[in-house]
């Protein structure tokens, strides 16, 4: 009798059976974990219904863009399977997010709708993959990291940089709330009498690293600039740094709400006399999240 009972039991089915961790309400981008509850299965097989797939037991998957979505959790036991599928709905952000993948790291950046010549020229050149492969060419600890010029893909070490775009400029689009503070992403140009609207580089752009900020570096750059900066600006200014001296001077269209150490980490490689950083760091992907 003991033996049919083992006999029975090795022949039943697996059972899928699981539960989605996510907020009650998730906004792309998102993360979200599984809890495994199968029973009698030796391996598992997740479709996250956008493409990917994992093998693991208890994963976690992101989703980037909003839509439905449909998970499948397939349990497996020898040639017998069992599965259990359950949907999950993945608001659209109600900003403009970009997330960008370099080769230290991932920045989720969040593009301002007061700036939209420059937020929908970086969106376009993103959707057409333009950034994959580019360089932070330009790397100066304690300032900033600049990146987006198409002669940096594959560049060989000694070449120089820095002159390179798409073949237009974008007219300047000063706002002052928009300011050069920790994280903050402005557009890079040519200087002096060259360019004297202030027009921004097509293409190229940099992150701000920036140092420490003081009340009375804030007020002489209001003087001498004619800029007034809100209590929360010069809060943040004097908690997390910045560049102010390039307020009003650049074009400041986004920030980088996730990630600020990954600017840290890009900004404290070892770099050439020409601020090239000695190892390549690279741009892989800039995703729209929509």
């Amino acid at each position: 009798m003991f033996g049919v009972l083992i006999s029975i039991v090795a022949c039943s089915k697996p059972l899928a059976r699981f539960t989605m961790n996510a907020d009650e309400e998730p906004i792309a981008p998102t993360r979200v974990s599984f809890t495994n509850e199968s029973e009698k299965a030796e391996t598992y097989y997740w479709d996250f219904g956008d493409g990917n797939s994992s093998e693991e037991f208890e994963p976690e998957h992101s989703y980037n863009l909003s839509g439905n979505y449909t998970v499948v959790l397939t349990a497996i036991k020898g040639n017998k399977k069992t599965m259990e599928e359950k949907d999950i709905y993945v608001k659209a952000p109600e900003t403009c997010l970009v997330k960008m993948e370099t080769t230290m790291g991932e920045m989720l950046i969040e593009l301002s709708d007061l700036t939209p010549l420059h937020r929908d020229n970086f969106l376009k050149l993103a959707e057409e993959g333009y950034y994959e492969g580019l360089l932070f060419h330009r790397v100066i600890k304690g300032f900033m990291i600049q990146g987006g010029d198409p002669d940096s893909k594959n560049a060989p070490a000694g070449k120089r940089l820095g002159v390179g775009g798409p073949g237009y400029k974008v007219d300047a689009e000063f706002v002052e709330h928009l300011a050069h503070v920790k994280g903050a992403i402005a557009a890079a140009r040519q200087g002096g009498s060259i360019n004297p609207e202030k027009r921004s580089s097509g293409s190229q752009f940099y992150i701000v690293q920036g140092g420490s900020v003081s009340e009375e570096m804030l007020d002489r750059n209001e003087m001498q600039k004619g800029i007034v900066y809100s209590d929360d600006l010069r809060k943040e200014y004097v908690e997390n740094g910045g560049t102010p001296f390039l307020d009003s001077d650049y074009t400041v269209f986004g920030k980088v709400i996730k990630g600020l150490d990954i600017i840290d980490d890009i900004a404290a490689t070892s770099t050439d006399s020409a601020d090239r950083p000695r190892e390549d760091v690279k741009i892989l992907k800039v995703t729209v999240i929509k």
